[in-house]
């Protein structure tokens, strides 16, 4: 099976990535039909940075970001989730068009949010997720590897199954980069395979990353800047691929990503 490529649209004034470029409803649905023009096969729209440290907006900011631009695309008939940790918001933008939830949460953060899903007919994504971006790298502790983070995110399916979310609408993310150290962001990407024990479609998103930053800094210990992260984002996407349980990934550079993949296939073949 082909891997699924996710665009990510960040509707945020305060993205790691991107800075805010895509902060308006105008300039967020160009560039979604940009990455779709690129090959996007789902589009990402997120009003609430995850990053690091990030505060959070408003849900009402996190509606007047998210749903404009989600209402925009479905009107094109473009494949849409929702990034989102709110069920209200979740819900606004199924009502919107959106027929994906990709939760980074996994449903801790909103009680009502599995509930809601379910309500749906949307495909949900549970992240595996410790605590929100001002806290979780208070919790960087893994005792068992990767083997902490299936055992978390099998709690997360048991409660979404419990609420009533089909096993087919279901799909798992190990949680780059959130509440982990990037030496545990690299047995996770390592040992990938060991998700398959979960049963369930399995995205990863390592685009652009904090990271990849470290891996890359400057002979100073200076990060690489996010812009400059696209190789080796592109890299980690080739070193996955043979990866049976891998069904997607969750990109900011999907001209590139497509590159890589078009190479790869015939390679293959």
């Amino acid at each position: 099976m082909a891997v699924v490529v996710m665009g990510v649209v960040n509707v945020t004034p305060d993205s790691f990535s991107d800075g805010g470029r895509w902060a308006d409803t105008d300039a967020a649905v160009a560039h979604a039909r940009q990455l779709v023009a690129e090959g996007a096969d789902i589009v990402d729209v997120g009003g609430e940075s995850t990053r690091p440290g990030a505060t959070r907006p408003l849900v009402s900011e996190e509606l007047d970001r998210v749903v404009p631009v989600i209402e925009a695309l479905a009107a094109d008939g473009t494949r849409v989730s929702v990034d989102t940790m709110r069920a209200e918001v979740a819900a606004a933008a199924v009502a919107a068009g959106a027929a994906w939830v990709n939760d980074v949460s996994g449903g801790l953060a909103d009680p009502a949010m599995l509930a809601t899903v379910a309500a749906t007919d949307a495909t949900y994504v549970a992240m595996h997720w410790r605590a929100h971006s001002d806290r979780m790298q208070d919790f960087t502790s893994y005792p068992r590897g990767v083997l902490d983070v299936v055992d978390e995110l099998r709690d997360r399916i048991e409660a979404a199954r419990t609420a009533g979310i089909g096993a087919e609408r279901l799909v798992v993310d190990p949680g780059i980069g959130f509440a982990k150290t990037a030496a545990t962001n690299w047995e996770v990407l390592a040992r990938l395979d060991e998700l398959a024990v979960l049963g369930h479609r399995v995205l990863v998103g390592v685009s652009r990353k904090s990271f990849l930053g470290a891996l890359l800094a400057d002979p100073d210990g200076t990060p690489r800047p996010p812009l400059g992260r696209d190789l080796a984002s592109h890299a980690v996407t080739l070193a996955l691929l043979d990866r049976p349980c891998l069904w997607g990934v969750r990109v900011h550079d999907v001209l590139g990503t497509r590159d890589v993949l078009s190479a790869w296939e015939r390679v293959k073949r």
